[in-house]
């Protein structure tokens, strides 16, 4: 087989290694390119580096090209694989920084919150581009795979504004099997089967089989308390299971963020988290472990450069779906996932409009969702908040409605449990203001924007966070990741 990939933010380097020799696993695809592209040409040269390495030690046809030319890597493209981060960890650090002055404590801050509604103002208008670049000059029916968050938000601008035809993809799912099946003793994760539906990041295992044996809620409450890590690590999503019924597929940090109940107050952040980890909770853990991943990379680059130049494991493929689903699209084995698509009737207690992430199956004809499924009620009734916000801030992002933006934001469930409306509207205008240059679509909402702030009369706090972290040093990551070699 011969067709072009084109990777979207290639810059991301350790994923695009992880979905290139994924994808290479696959033995039909040896002879096929990879058009990478990103705004940074030093991070291109250094992920360009690594993939040639990795062809050139496994002895393969497989082409490699690099551009910041968005549109040439886009041309004659099957399949393009979006995995950006609109305004970079500059941006991002925002997201977390201001909310904290009106009280808002995110882990990740990446899908709804303040911050993840932000995030979406920035990706979408660059989604759009890159929709307006498939229809044009990629292949006849190419097949956009998006990676980027905010999931719902980015997917739902592609499929409803962009007319492209897009799926959602995300590991959130196939990571909390792992758990389950671990902590109900699977010698396998292949023991275990499950139905997981819900949206991005609040899906839900509606449906556990251990060996064909239905597991109830009591039997997965019971293994989970007694496991000696995840009982202390998943406090949240324990309780969270104790009281709906069934596990959700989100870490326990991130989970926190879109309920209500549990980020509300410093006294219950730090009740309710781990700090042995950033995912558990930690008060802008992603932003801190994404900030150590790129020093730690941008310092260590040999090593990863060294490292490319072992042979691809077909073993060692990882389950991101993105090669699964090529591999059944192209070559008719099925394969079956849980992908982000419009709702159209898959899930019945949501809105049709809605992004929804539930089973499906692929094959020569496309991916077919399993549709007719029915959610637990508290389980629609938290989904619903997320896509009221989700739809509003799609919205607001198309037509840079800055009134509509502080709606989405006020009706965001976390948001809505600390701040006021006063509080809302006027750190929204600082949101809007500080990252103007990603939000085009705001330029004539700035300057009346600014003018506000400097006449606004609502109080704020420099605050750090109920559970801060300082990024770490490339010294003190060397440390660490010795001492965890060393015990084994």
């Amino acid at each position: 087989m011969s067709f072009k990939i084109a990777i979207i933010g290639a810059g991301s380097v350790g994923f695009t290694k992880k979905l290139f020799t994924d994808i290479l696993c696959v033995p039909e695809f040896r002879d096929i390119e990879f058009a990478l592209t990103d705004l940074s040409e030093h991070n291109l040269g250094m992920i360009k580096a690594i993939l040639d390495k990795v062809v050139e030690a496994n002895g393969l046809p497989t082409r490699v090209t690099a551009t910041t030319d968005r549109r040439k890597a886009l041309e004659g493209a099957r399949y393009i694989i979006s995995c950006v981060r609109v305004g970079g960890l500059e941006a991002y650090a925002d997201d977390i920084r201001i909310p904290l002055k009106y009280g808002i404590d995110q882990c990740v801050g990446d899908t709804i919150c303040a911050g993840g509604i932000l995030y979406g103002q920035r990706n979408i208008p660059v989604i759009l581009d890159f929709c307006k670049d498939i229809r044009e000059v990629a292949a006849t029916g190419a097949k956009f795979l998006n990676y980027a968050n905010p999931m719902a938000m980015n997917t739902w601008a592609a499929i409803e504004y962009g007319k492209v035809d897009t799926v959602g993809l995300c590991h959130g799912v196939q990571h909390g099997a792992e758990q389950i099946a671990e902590v109900l003793g699977a010698k396998t994760r292949h023991e275990l089967d499950y139905v997981c539906s819900g949206i991005n990041h609040q899906t839900w295992f509606i449906d556990l089989r251990l060996n064909g044996r239905k597991i109830a809620k009591d039997e997965l409450v019971e293994a989970f308390e007694a496991h000696p890590i995840y009982s202390q690590q998943e406090k949240l999503r324990i309780d969270v299971l104790k009281r709906f019924g069934v596990y959700s597929t989100e870490s326990n940090g991130h989970l926190s963020e879109y309920l209500p109940w549990y980020r509300k107050r410093p006294d219950e952040i730090t009740r309710w988290i781990d700090m042995s980890d950033w995912i558990h909770g930690e008060t802008g853990g992603y932003l801190r472990y994404s900030t150590e991943t790129r020093n730690w990379f941008e310092t260590e680059y040999p090593q990863f450069l060294e490292a490319a130049s072992k042979p691809i494991d077909p073993a060692k493929r990882s389950n991101e779906h993105a090669s699964h689903i090529l591999e059944a699209l192209e070559t008719n084995r099925v394969y079956r996932g849980h992908f982000n698509v419009r709702n159209d009737g898959v899930i019945t207690n949501l809105p049709q409009d809605a992004i929804v992430e539930s089973p499906g199956f692929v094959d020569r004809f496309g991916i077919n969702m399993a549709a007719g499924i029915t959610l637990p009620e508290a389980c629609a009734a938290t989904c619903m908040s997320s896509i009221n916000v989700q739809r509003m801030s799609v919205h607001a992002a198309i037509s840079g409605d800055i009134d509509l933006l502080k709606l989405a934001v006020l009706h965001d469930p976390l948001v809505g449990a600390v701040s006021t409306p006063e509080e809302v509207w006027q750190m929204v205008d600082e949101m809007v203001v500080a990252q103007a240059q990603w939000l085009p679509q705001y330029a004539h909402a700035v300057p009346a924007a600014k003018e506000r702030l400097s006449k606004s009369a609502v109080k704020t706090r420099e605050w750090a966070g109920a559970a801060r972290r300082n990024v770490r040093s490339i010294e003190e990551l060397r440390a660490e990741k010795a001492a965890l070699k060393q015990a084994g």
